[in-house]
């Protein structure tokens, strides 16, 4: 085997084994509570359509990523599952400061931002603060750093409590 052949061998079973950690990670690819929600149950649609969150209703859910999404409308449950990439968070709806820093923190669905089209979540009004620095900047890092920090290799805080993001 010829030293090209190895080199490439080795850098495939690397990426499985990055993006096998990924898939099994402690952090699923969108941020859930502990009922299977996405958005704690927000609307994602009402922050593009009426310009704030509102929280969906169970009769108007849809089954995505991995998660349940709550919707307000059948008109909204509709027009996201048309176009789910459309209308979803950003980095799995996990704070978009945190990513930007190689990390997840679970989000506030109610602090956001819509950004060219995009909607983008923060962990609170700290994490939010420190975003709005550097809008451009943050989004180029956060999307060079997705979807690797689900990993989150040690960089995260024990709690939310003990980061300066909130």
């Amino acid at each position: 085997m010829t030293r090209l052949a190895r080199l490439i061998g080795t850098v495939l079973a690397a990426a499985m084994l990055l993006f096998s950690g990924i898939a099994n990670a402690d952090n699923p690819p969108v941020m859930i509570d502990e009922a299977g929600l996405a958005l704690k149950g927000y609307d994602t649609v009402a922050y593009f359509s009426d310009g704030q969150p509102q929280p969906g209703r169970a009769e108007f859910s849809h089954q995505w990523n991995g998660a349940t999404w709550l919707f307000t409308s059948a008109e909204h449950r509709d027009a996201f599952a048309a176009e789910p990439e459309r209308y979803a968070p950003q980095f799995g709806g996990y704070c978009a400061f945190a990513v930007s820093k190689s990390h997840v923190q679970k989000a506030d669905p109610t602090i956001w931002s819509i950004v060219d089209g995009k909607l983008y979540l923060n962990l609170g009004p700290g994490a939010q603060s420190r975003w709005q620095e550097d809008v451009p900047g943050n989004i180029i890092r956060a999307s060079s750093n997705w979807p690797a920090a689900l990993v989150d290799p040690g960089k995260r805080p024990k709690s939310p409590a003990a980061s300066d993001e909130r």
